[in-house]
């Protein structure tokens, strides 16, 4: 026996890790901080989760998650929103991609900036597993609309927002396996809001924001793999996919198909063929 204390005494332990984070209201705050001055299980306790989150916040202790699994957390996190927000009623009812796990994708993004490296690598993995299990995978019609509806959900329609194609299309430069091509489209209507990376079909994918008046068009784009696209509609948004350049296009915008064929002839025309 070293005469120290194993541990909280439990009366106050489940709000010691809440006092540290300042995630008490006034009141528990105080109650718990004149509760830990008179304990001295419940002081070192405290004292303990200090010295851990200082040594957690060292140089070199903490990994950042790869682009890829940031992509996937986001879009899995937006999904959620967007769920919430249709079963509110604020927007049409759209197909998500299944999130059961949203919740705790949702508690684990906030905590892996201090997780030491092998265990935020275990973590990423595992949550890669999660998010991409292939018998819960929604069509890719349904992915991209609820691609679209999350970028104007979730306040990230863009990670470079600007209209300069020479911008956008450097900043995608080791974010994807391949080079997407920028085109500027103002003097064709389409103006150009920037870019973003998206999570389609278990791969990180590029897209480009167009608009039309108040119409957003999400131009999502990846390596063709020899499907043929079809144009279609889903839930009130058009779809038009094509291919050119050993690439695959998806536009999706509530735009009509009339004007949302001109954007792809427009696009077709001024990108590599």
């Amino acid at each position: 026996m070293t005469g120290e204390p194993a541990g909280p005494c439990g009366q106050e332990a489940t709000s010691l890790n809440a006092l540290l984070d300042g995630e008490l209201d006034a009141v528990n705050s105080l109650r718990c901080e004149v509760h830990v001055a008179q304990c001295p299980a419940c002081a070192a306790e405290l004292d303990r989760l200090r010295a851990l989150r200082a040594h957690l916040a060292r140089d070199g202790v903490a990994w950042r998650a790869p682009d890829a699994l940031r992509a996937r957390i986001l879009a899995t996190l937006a999904d959620e929103a967007g769920r919430v927000a249709r079963e509110s009623g604020a927007v049409p009812a759209v197909k998500p991609a299944p999130n059961r796990w949203a919740a705790r994708l949702r508690a684990a993004a906030n905590r892996w900036s201090g997780l030491p490296a092998g265990v935020a690598l275990a973590a990423s993995l595992a949550l890669a597993i999660l998010v991409t299990r292939p018998d819960e995978g929604p069509d890719l019609s349904s992915q991209l609309v609820s691609g679209h509806v999350r970028s104007l959900l979730a306040d990230h329609l863009t990670d470079v927002p600007t209209s300069d194609q020479h911008t956008v299309k450097p900043w995608f430069s080791g974010k994807t396996d391949f080079s997407p091509p920028v085109v500027d489209l103002d003097d064709r209507g389409f103006t150009l809001v920037g870019g973003r990376l998206d999570y389609i079909e278990n791969r990180v994918v590029a897209s480009l924001i167009y608009r039309r008046r108040k119409h957003v068009i999400n131009l999502f784009m990846w390596p063709s793999d020899g499907r043929r696209p079809r144009a279609s509609a889903r839930e009130g948004y058009n779809i038009l996919g094509w291919q050119q350049a050993g690439l695959t296009f998806w536009a999706v915008s509530d735009l009509n198909a009339v004007e949302l064929k001109e954007f792809q002839d427009d696009f077709a025309e001024g990108s590599p063929r």
